[in-house]
């Protein structure tokens, strides 16, 4: 397994974290989260691999597909209960966890999930299918552009150059999660699954995505025992980092119900 990189915001140590991040992100976009909490949590995040400061991912022919690899990587932060913060892909593994283990979760925040299978969506279908074609004819960088302009918060042609070159490498690894978010490989909605979650689940939605997320909480939303719902006004899909302040406040009132 490719090395790690694990970053720490200090606060309760009675009150251990874990947040999981977007696919070409970063454990660093829960910076601002960490500071608006104020210390409630004790915070944690990695780096996915292939992303930030972690290794690239170079899976050997026993290694598990990507969405089992960062699951597991995540559960191994786990020694007790504790408060599970995922956004986007990084939501689907904690969901996952939450699934496979609810004695392990002591609150969950999901922020766009991006749980596909959920919710079929054939607007989702046609850029899958565009992405495809693209890096199946070596245009990855067409890829990652297509993809942004759904899942990101700004056009491509405004990156920075160095940003577009790294997401541009990275595009394969969004590619390489469809078994698990279009087709549940992971198994996370089986009969019966979500319905173990006894914690305390908040599903977080920008008032601005993409219509599949809205049906994709519906969905989850109608077979989670205890969950809340909440919408940010004038938030997209990258609401972590753009309106770090009304995600922190949210976290904090999912957190005061456990």
């Amino acid at each position: 397994m490719s090395a790690v990189h694990l970053r720490h915001w200090a606060g309760d140590p009675g009150r251990p974290a874990l947040a999981i991040h977007c696919m070409l992100g970063s454990g660093s976009s829960w910076g601002p989260i960490a500071d608006a909490l104020g210390g409630q949590v004790d915070l944690r995040a990695f780096d996915l691999p292939g992303h930030g400061r972690s290794d690239n991912w170079q899976p050997g022919a026993d290694d598990p597909d990507y969405h089992t690899a960062v699951t597991r990587i995540a559960a191994s932060f786990i020694e007790r209960p504790l408060d599970l913060i995922g956004h986007s892909f990084g939501a689907t593994v904690a969901l996952r966890i939450a699934v496979a283990a609810p004695e392990a979760v002591r609150s969950l925040t999901l922020i766009e999930p991006v749980l596909f299978a959920a919710a079929p969506d054939a607007a989702q279908d046609a850029l899958d299918g565009r992405m495809r074609a693209a890096l199946g004819d070596g245009r990855a960088q067409e890829a990652a552009g297509d993809f942004l302009s759904v899942w990101g918060d700004q056009p491509w042609e405004a990156l920075p150059p160095p940003i577009r070159m790294q997401m541009t490498r990275q595009i394969h690894l969004v590619a390489d999660t469809a078994p698990a978010l279009r087709d549940d490989s992971a198994r996370i909605l089986r009969e019966g699954g979500l319905e173990l979650v006894d914690a305390p689940v908040l599903l977080i939605a920008g008032a601005n995505s993409p219509p599949v997320i809205h049906a994709i909480s519906d969905a989850l939303a109608a077979r989670l025992p205890d969950v809340g719902r909440a919408t940010v006004p004038g938030a997209g899909h990258m609401l972590p980092l753009t309106h770090p302040q009304q995600v922190a406040g949210l976290i904090a009132v999912n957190l005061e119900r456990s």
